[in-house]
């Protein structure tokens, strides 16, 4: 694989940050994290922290190089972090469950899958055109699907902030699984939080990010966002990849990062291993998330030989 990658966030006008991104990669498979923990429930940056550490967790263990099913992976890893911040509210004898959207994607074999809870984002773009993006599960993005409202009234619409799906709620997560996408050299894939895509329009991200490269459209987006939206501004996070293939020729930069020489099992992350000082993803816990994604891929498997 062939890529480059670039994460920034601002704490905007807010008193601490409660985004967490990261990525992890080995010789064939890529995998891109962001999580925005929700302001209004206790420790939301905890339950952000925690869906990263875990789901990053799942991937060292189980992509050694590639994952064999990254669907069930993105599926099964996700609901691993839902239960392992109820767990963390268990020990910790919390009040109430910490929150956070989710949104998370695999790449390898030249394709990206991504799956979301919330209204964190992802973006696919081509030559300035979005491709694809998630939608939000949220009120505002059912009341303009239903044709009630106009993507337009998102800034003063009084259910703008209104989210019916995450992982820390009393019920499981909805995880939206993509199609596969086929990635062509130069294609981008963003990953980014509210506080971003909810200030910055969609035509302007992607002109963005086309006439730059990531290392400089990442934290001008964020910069920007932060400025515009001033004191009243959402933490700002980005995480952005721009795909170069298998054989970029011109495309490759002194910063391309380049897998093919990598070791077998070697792996590379910016997840840390225990972020914000929580207690570590249970060996009880992981084993379970990893015994359910061999489950899922072993049904996927008959019910494919069976058709």
């Amino acid at each position: 694989m062939r890529f480059s990658i670039y994460q920034e966030s601002h704490t905007g006008g807010r008193q601490n940050n409660q985004d967490r991104m990261g990525y992890c990669f080995t010789r064939d498979s890529l995998l891109l994290l962001m999580a925005d923990g929700m302001g209004g429930h206790i420790m939301g940056e905890v339950a952000a922290g925690i869906a990263l550490k875990t789901i990053g967790a799942m991937f060292q263990e189980l992509a050694k190089d590639s994952l064999p099913d990254p669907e069930a992976f993105l599926e099964q890893g996700i609901l691993a972090a839902h239960r392992e911040i109820h767990r963390y509210r268990a020990l910790k004898n919390l009040p109430e469950t910490p929150r956070t959207t989710m949104v998370a994607c695999v790449v390898q074999k030249g394709q990206a899958i991504w799956a979301h809870c919330g209204d964190s984002r992802l973006y696919w773009m081509r030559n300035g055109e979005i491709l694809a993006r998630t939608k939000d599960h949220s009120r505002f993005e059912l009341l303009v699907a239903q044709g009630r409202v106009q993507p337009s009234e998102r800034a003063t619409h009084p259910e703008r902030n209104r989210i019916f799906n995450c992982l820390g709620a009393p019920s499981q997560p909805m995880i939206d699984i993509s199609r596969r996408a086929a990635l062509q050299p130069g294609d981008v894939l963003l990953l980014c939080s509210d506080g971003l895509w909810s200030t910055i329009d969609d035509a302007e991200l992607a002109r963005t990010l086309r006439d730059n490269t990531v290392m400089r459209a990442v934290p001008e987006l964020v910069r920007d966002a932060a400025r515009i939206a001033g004191k009243k501004s959402d933490n700002v996070t980005a995480l952005a990849v721009a795909w170069e293939g298998a054989s970029a020729g011109d495309l490759l930069t002194s910063t391309t990062i380049m897998t093919d020489g990598l070791p077998v099992g070697t792996m590379t992350t910016t997840i840390p291993v225990d972020p914000d000082g929580g207690d570590p993803f249970s060996d009880t816990e992981i084993e379970k998330a990893i015994d359910d994604i061999r489950s899922a891929i072993e049904k996927s498997t008959r019910i494919t030989n069976k058709n």
